[in-house]
């Protein structure tokens, strides 16, 4: 499997995960964790601007649908 398809794949799962559970991955459950890392890792690449164009944009299309969901702290 190429780079662009494992990354693809990872993008598929994390977008599937949102649109079900209406959240982003938690770092506190195991089934989620390695997607949570896979986020983590997106993010900070982009912010140090070290993803391709491509992969930048469809990553800040998966962050504007993990906001749509953004947890609110009910104890305010």
């Amino acid at each position: 499997m190429k780079q662009d398809e494992i990354w693809t794949k990872h993008w598929q799962q994390i977008k599937k995960h949102i649109e079900t559970y209406h959240r982003r991955p938690s770092k506190y459950r195991d089934e989620e964790r390695s997607m949570h890392s896979w986020w983590k890792q997106q993010k900070k690449l982009l912010n140090a601007d070290k993803l391709s164009p491509e992969r930048a944009e469809r990553f800040k299309e998966l962050m504007m649908l993990g906001e749509q969901y953004h947890h609110l702290n009910q104890y305010k």
